[in-house]
């Protein structure tokens, strides 16, 4: 028991019911909590469910559109516009941009050039079916994190073979020395009232590509 501060006299109605409580778990002590720890942990080694990732992913309001490898540039053409101005990684495969008007990440973009780009498109390093979550870690086709929450609109393009199942399998894949970022849908946030408000950290707008 934690003895009463400096002049003051004990409470011994406390130090008798703290006393019996002492007693009765010294005399039937609870039963060890046993946390289970048996996670699908297995390293990515093929498709994940792509119809389950589609699904969650949706539910997070995200735009999903299931596609060929040849029609990435097609699609992205027509969710932007034929004069809008995409922001890409300077990375970004050539064949994904054909017949778009761009904005290389070379040299870095300021942010008032990003803010006024239509959108951004990049890659992703996984996607998770359980949560429909997209996870950038700044590696190949991807760019710097700056460049998927200035502007309006992400367009994220998820390859079949990238997905994983859950969660555990995504942090068994991912490089935890790399900066990871985890996108569910467009940002969004709500107040006390629960009014739900996009576009708050981030992108208004998610398209996910999964070719």
């Amino acid at each position: 028991m934690r003895p009463a501060p400096s002049g003051q006299t004990p409470d011994p109605a406390r130090a008798a019911v703290l006393g019996r409580v002492r007693a009765a778990l010294a005399a039937a002590p609870p039963e060890p909590v046993v946390v289970p720890r048996e996670y699908h942990r297995e390293p990515h080694t093929g498709a994940g469910n792509v119809e389950r990732f589609a699904e969650t992913a949706a539910e997070y309001r995200a735009r999903v559109h299931l596609i060929e490898s040849t029609a990435i540039a097609s699609t992205v053409l027509r969710l932007v516009g034929p004069n809008a101005t995409v922001v890409i990684p300077a990375d970004l495969p050539s064949d994904w941009v054909t017949g778009l008007t761009c904005l290389a990440d070379a040299p870095p973009l300021s942010v008032e050039q990003l803010d006024r780009a239509d959108a951004v498109l990049t890659g992703c390093a996984l996607g998770i079916a359980a949560t429909g979550t997209i996870v950038l870690d700044a590696s190949a086709g991807q760019g710097r994190r700056a460049l998927t929450l200035v502007p309006d609109h992400h367009i994220c393009v998820v390859r079949a073979t990238q997905i994983v199942d859950t969660v555990p399998q995504a942090f068994a894949a991912l490089m935890p020395s790399r900066p990871l970022t985890f996108i569910s849908g467009p940002s969004a946030t709500s107040d006390i009232e629960l009014q739900r408000v996009e576009g708050v950290h981030g992108p208004r707008t998610l398209d996910v590509l999964i070719v």
